[in-house]
């Protein structure tokens, strides 16, 4: 469970495209490489202030069907879902903001190591993601990005 080397090569990875920030291909999408940026390390951000804040004995399993599928096949469909206004970055998008929030993102996955297996978050589509799910979520998610990214840079 503990085994998060792989979203901290994601991070590293997200945080040297910093620089790019302001890079965008509206072939692949509307957003710049800074809003990919800006929206995954939102979305580790509050998944773990959500996680920390949870009550793990309110944690049912309802984890969908949907989640199941993109969590087997490795992977989220592109361009289906709507980022939630909490996790959608702001319309002035400073490389400033990003690196603050990559700092915060880092000590944030420190903190998990020490979580109740079941400190859970609700996902909008996927029902409750506990801890034994999160990090293969924040993996997918992370990477979908990270793939929109380099496709934006080619």
């Amino acid at each position: 469970m503990k085994n998060n080397q792989k979203l901290s090569k994601y991070l590293d990875t997200l945080e040297s495209h910093i620089p790019k920030f302001e890079e965008k291909n509206p072939n692949i999408s509307k957003s710049t490489i800074g809003w990919q940026i800006d929206h995954s390390l939102k979305v580790i951000n509050n998944v773990s202030i959500a996680l920390q804040s949870s009550d793990p004995n309110q944690y049912k399993n309802n984890f969908s069907f949907l989640g199941k599928l993109f969590f087997t096949l490795g992977f989220f469909p592109r361009g289906k879902a709507k980022a939630p206004k909490y996790v959608r970055p702001p319309e002035t998008i400073l490389k400033e903001d990003l690196i603050t929030q990559v700092q915060l993102v880092k000590s944030n996955i420190e903190s998990l190591n020490s979580l109740d297996k079941n400190a859970f978050f609700k996902h909008p589509l996927f029902g409750n993601i506990n801890m034994t799910r999160v990090y293969r979520f924040l993996e997918l998610h992370t990477h979908h990005h990270l793939k929109i990214i380099e496709d934006i840079l080619k």
